[in-house]
């Protein structure tokens, strides 16, 4: 692909061919973003559309020192709030003060392919149970592999609230887990 940001040049340029050469990059990541925060596969779709119509409109308005990809994806987290107003209480609800680094889990014992697959299966299930400012940090952060920076750059929310919210998403997933665990 050409450097991203000759791209971005070209399409504030009025380049719709560069446009859409953007648009094709990141449009897988914009639709699961917006799939895992609203839970609708039409929803997201819709949204993830809307979102790349309001770049292209106010693409000048784009600075080009930052990353594109953050752009759409700040859209898609705007048209979500609109969509789904307890996004933001969610959001708010969120404290800051309550910081915590959880270490990652891994597996240590070897367990078959069916094993591990079922688990995965109940794992993506309790993640799409999840209220939806949970499911989008955790988008955000183990599916798009954004840091914690990053994410808190893309929502406009301290880094606190970030890693307070994750860890607690991550708590959530890990007692779902355990009662699984302990099922099995």
């Amino acid at each position: 692909m050409q450097d991203e940001q000759e791209l971005v040049r070209r399409a504030q340029a009025g380049n719709t061919d560069a446009f859409a050469a953007l648009v094709a990059e990141h449009q897988r990541f914009v639709y699961n973003l917006a799939l895992r925060t609203v839970g609708d596969a039409n929803d997201a779709e819709d949204i993830a559309q809307e979102a790349f119509v309001r770049a292209w409109r106010a693409l000048g308005n784009f600075r080009r020192q930052a990353e594109f990809r953050t752009w759409p994806y700040r859209i898609v987290i705007n048209l979500c709030y609109t969509r789904l107003p307890r996004l933001r209480q969610e959001m708010n609800k969120l404290s800051e003060d309550e910081i915590a680094d959880v270490p990652d889990e891994t597996f240590r014992d070897p367990q078959s392919k069916l094993e591990i697959k079922e688990r995965d299966k109940f794992l993506h299930q309790q993640i799409e149970t999840l209220p939806a400012t949970y499911r989008m940090l955790i988008s955000l952060r183990f599916q798009e592999e954004l840091s914690y920076e990053e994410i808190s750059q893309l929502l406009n929310l301290p880094l606190g609230t970030v890693k307070t919210g994750i860890f607690r998403a991550r708590a959530l997933l890990r007692q779902a887990l355990t009662s699984y665990d302990k099922d099995q």
